[in-house]
């Protein structure tokens, strides 16, 4: 029996998750758990909460002086994160 039309398992899933409409919010996920990662070990524990909100990561970081520093990456910080995902997930990061 010849097969026709084969595709990687890999492209079947993400249409799959797209046309169910998973897709963005395992992105967002994915945002989320990389924010320690990509923030570094310092920076995250100074951390409380991390979300997604409309396309927008909310991190509340709980030193005042360190959430000055990273307000002032914030694009850096935007840009390593989707990178680190590999889609263009959010359009910035905002600190509480």
């Amino acid at each position: 029996m010849k097969r026709c039309q084969a595709e990687p398992i890999g492209q079947i899933m993400q249409k799959f998750l797209r046309e169910a409409g998973l897709e963005t919010p395992l992105l967002e996920h994915r945002i989320v758990q990389a924010w320690s990662e990509v923030a570094g070990e310092v920076v995250a524990s100074y951390t409380g909460k991390v979300y997604v909100r409309n396309g927008i990561l909310h991190v509340q970081i709980l030193s005042a002086p360190l959430r000055q520093n990273l307000m002032m990456g914030q694009s850096l910080l935007t840009q390593r994160l989707n990178a680190h995902v590999g889609h263009q997930v959010i359009s910035s990061v905002r600190f509480f």
